[in-house]
């Protein structure tokens, strides 16, 4: 069970626009505007309670990003389950004009995702591979 608390009694709890959706709908509780070329990290009034073993993921709204050139600036955005504050959204304005929010817009949307919690072994070498340290572009365009 995911459990989301308001901060603030404007929040707006994150939702689904349509039941078969991924992403749940998170929305601002400030106005505000991104000019060109602005980041700016936006508060939403929540804080969740993610179990252990999940994360959330807070990714761009694909409207806000074909028609304004508004994305998240660190997509995807991970939410420990360990962390209980306030849910923030860094967006960026990318577009060629600024971008005014009012309180309660939809700016970004959130996914739960599994966590493998495996842990690294240190090793003086690595089994090869056919790829082997091939790295960007390697594979051709």
């Amino acid at each position: 069970m995911f459990k989301v608390q308001k901060l603030r009694d404007d929040a707006i709890i994150p939702s689904r626009a349509h039941p078969e959706d991924a992403g749940l709908d998170i929305h601002c509780v400030d106005s505000f505007t991104l000019l060109v070329g602005e980041y700016k990290l936006v508060h939403t009034g929540i804080a969740i309670e993610i179990p252990k073993g999940y994360e959330a993921q807070i990714r761009p709204r694909s409207g806000l990003a074909v028609k304004q050139g508004i994305t998240v600036l660190n997509a995807p955005g991970t939410i420990d389950s360990n962390y209980r504050g306030e849910v923030g959204v860094v967006l960026i304005n990318l577009g060629s004009a600024p971008s005014t929010f009012k309180q309660g817009d939809r700016i970004a949307q959130m996914v739960f995702a599994r966590v493998d919690l495996s842990e690294l072994t240190e090793v003086d070498t690595l089994n090869k591979s056919t790829r082997g340290t091939s790295g960007f572009g390697s594979t051709g365009v």
